[in-house]
């Protein structure tokens, strides 16, 4: 595919202005220190899924942020890859351009992903290959809520919730006159260009903020063939020329992601207004071996064959949102009332060469009102009401889902006390989920109600335990009720069931926080006992020429823990040396004794940083387990070692603080093939990568 560099100079010369707006705009030298600061947004710790918003050290339930220097270490081309490195999160994987958070094992229709709040409304849960509509890069702090968030969030949140604070519409004014900040890297595993920029500016009581980014990015290498070796000995052996089986780079994962905002809000002295439009777009290719159809009867599924070539399938991805927000203080019983509504319309086309393959389009509407009330007796609070609309089609060779339309009503209240050195919090949650499929399937329309009873026991300043339980309830979604067709990315035929009942989640977690001089860590061990778990179950025939797979219900357990822990080594002339641990562990298993399958392995990981001055560095390394507790037609994943380091170089200009750095990741050059994806024997991971970049932030 041809460059595009237009977008990559746009976003220099970005780069190299908005210091020249800052320094024109900034206060003599003898002001507030905080004026050479990174932007404010990534100063705090504090959480903004919840209506009782607080510091991350107050919340009863298990949440981590990611912002600042971290985020920055961090930030990839996909959501799961710049949240991989947390305790307990991993990252789907369906080549380059998709990456969907995985939360302790659960994954897809049962992890909620938020942008500032509000779902996503995309349709990264409809197939794996399907990527999330939000763009890392532009995000202040990531939010990643452990466990059930179905309190806040509605059933599709059963699993957890992520949550993307980018701050388009602006819910607090910048405090100066301008505030930004911009990036440009380049990488040298796929040749890719990423540039990004954001202004946010007073201009009395209106605050005003506009961002865009750009990322172009060629095939990317690998260490050795993109097939497993299990299959490249196999076709080998069968007399298949070696060329076939794509050696060096991975054919076909190229792309090209672009998108930007515009938004204001207006604040008054009880009550404020703001409103943003925004785009996305994105064009990335699928691997071979992912798109199989009929007619590939000899040789492996994605191979070329004698006299023909493979398939090139790619997705043209376009989502644009209309957010508006609002709220009002001190409104008689409420300390506080917001309120939000968003409309999305999404679209992406399956290209197969020049032709369209399947189109999916996704009209949503999302409502949300927040009321949090005033301190009584102690007790403090929040209600709220949230309303979901979902109009959804597909069309083409490949649409194994029928058109639908979902709607979602949902009802909740939370409500927290301090008793001493106690802190209690309890919740509930009533939602109607009603589907209306195309064709002669019967409406379903199912009631989910969620109960939460949480408490932190802070028994000394520097240890805190942290109790939870939850009693939640998730409605089938419309792939799981009514799929009935050919769905390439799970390379079988699907079948759903209109009979499925909600699934119900026992869960219980006990977590141990330390805080204590240079130490900071915790521990946390969890179980769920599900009730009516709903999976993709192999029948063991063929539906035209495809594996039969069909969408059933059991009971199933997940169990698991995690543990991190943080250490100021030392802090002296040499500089400021820190270390981190982390590791983790879940185990999924059907109650017949069975295995749940593409369960994330274990995992082991160090991170050392290094701070002297302008200088900072770090060097990481993680051990992911191999995974051999497999389920029934489910095949073993190696395990692999990945290194990575950092090193940036920070300076300040006027009111800029301008950074160089250098980033390597997958320094062992390893074959790091993922179980959770359904592509491991066709896409292992990029080979080693070294980035350099510029950043701006005033």
């Amino acid at each position: 595919m041809p460059r595009k560099p237009r977008p990559a100079r746009l976003a220099l010369a970005v780069l190299l202005a908005l210091p020249a707006l800052a320094l024109a705009q900034a206060e003599p030298a003898d002001q507030d220190e905080h004026d050479h600061e990174t932007p404010r947004t990534l100063d705090t710790l504090e959480v903004t899924a919840s209506p009782l918003r607080g510091s991350i050290d107050d919340l009863v339930r298990p949440v981590d942020v990611l912002g600042g220097e971290a985020l920055d270490a961090r930030k990839a081309g996909t959501l799961g890859e710049t949240l991989e490195r947390q305790a307990g999160v991993q990252s789907s994987y369906f080549g380059a351009g998709v990456g969907r958070p995985i939360l302790r094992g659960q994954d897809g229709a049962r992890v909620q992903v938020l942008s500032s709040g509000t779902s996503a409304m995309d349709v990264s849960t409809v197939s794996a290959d399907h990527a999330v509509g939000i763009e890392p890069f532009l995000a202040d702090q990531i939010e990643v809520l452990k466990g059930p968030a179905t309190l806040l969030y509605g059933s599709g949140a059963i699993g957890g919730a992520v949550n993307v604070v980018d701050g388009r519409v602006p819910t607090l004014q910048v405090g100066r006159t301008v505030s930004g900040r911009a990036e440009i890297r380049h990488g040298s595993v796929d040749d890719q260009n990423t540039g990004m920029a954001r202004v946010d500016a007073d201009a009395g009581a209106l605050t005003l903020h506009a961002d865009l980014f750009r990322r172009d990015a060629g095939d990317y290498r690998i260490p050795g063939y993109a097939f497993s070796p299990e299959l490249v000995a196999e076709g080998l052996a069968e007399g298949e020329d070696p060329e076939h089986f794509a050696r060096g780079r991975l054919p076909n994962s190229h792309l090209s992601t672009e998108g930007g905002a515009l938004g204001g809000s207006w604040f008054g002295e009880r009550s404020w207004f703001g409103m943003a439009a925004s785009t996305y777009r994105s064009n990335y290719g699928i691997p071979p071996g992912a798109h199989a159809h009929e007619g590939e009867e000899d040789g492996h599924e994605g191979e070329d064959h004698e006299g023909e070539e493979a398939e090139v399938v790619r997705i043209d991805l376009r989502q644009d949102r209309f957010e508006t927000r609002g709220g009002v203080r001190d409104l008689g019983l409420f300390e506080e009332v917001n309120w939000r509504l968003t409309r999305s319309l999404y679209e992406h086309t399956e290209l197969e060469g020049d032709a369209v393959g399947t189109r999916f389009d996704n009209d949503g509407l999302e409502a949300r009102i927040e009321a949090v009330q005033r301190e009584r007796n102690g007790w403090r609070g929040a209600f709220g009401l949230q309303f979901g609309h979902r109009d959804f089609s597909a069309a083409g060779d490949e649409a194994f889902v029928p058109p639908s339309v979902t709607r979602d009503l949902g009802v909740f209240a939370l409500q927290e006390k301090d008793f001493g050195d106690f802190k209690l919090e309890l919740g509930a949650r009533h939602d109607r989920v009603r589907t209306d499929p195309d064709g002669d399937a019967p409406t379903a329309s199912i009631g989910a109600t969620s109960l939460a009873a949480g408490g932190l026991w802070r028994f000394s300043e520097s240890l805190h335990l942290g109790v939870n339980l939850n009693r939640a309830e998730r409605a089938p979604t419309a792939e799981e009720l009514f799929s009935d067709g050919p769905h390439v990315a799970t390379q079988s035929y699907e079948l759903g069931d209109a009979a499925l009942d909600k699934e119900v989640a026992l869960s219980g977690e006990l977590g141990l926080h330390l805080h204590h001089g240079r130490f900071d860590g915790s521990v946390s061990v969890f179980r769920t006992q599900f009730t009516d778990y709903i999976y993709l179950a192999d029948t063991g025939s063929e539906i035209d020429g495809l594996p039969a797979r069909a969408w059933v219900q059991g009971d199933a357990v997940f169990s698991g823990w995690e543990a991190e822990l943080g250490v100021e080594l030392a802090d002296n002339a040499s500089g400021l040396w820190q270390l981190r641990l982390f590791a983790d562990h879940v185990d999924a298993s059907l109650d017949d004794g069975g295995r749940l399958p593409r369960i994330a392995p274990g995992r082991v990981g160090a991170d050392l940083d290094w701070n002297r001055g302008a200088w900072r560095a770090r060097v990481g390394v993680v051990r992911v387990s191999k995974q051999d507790e497999v389920a029934l037609m489910e095949t073993p994943t190696d395990g692999y070692t990945l290194v990575d380091a950092g090193l940036t170089y920070h300076w300040d200009v006027g009111s800029a603080g301008w950074e160089a750095f250098l980033e390597g990741r997958n320094l062992g050059d390893q074959e790091a093939r993922v179980h959770t994806s359904y592509l491991k024997d066709f896409a292992p991971l990029p080979g080693r990568n070294v980035m350099a970049g510029l950043r701006v932030a005033f």
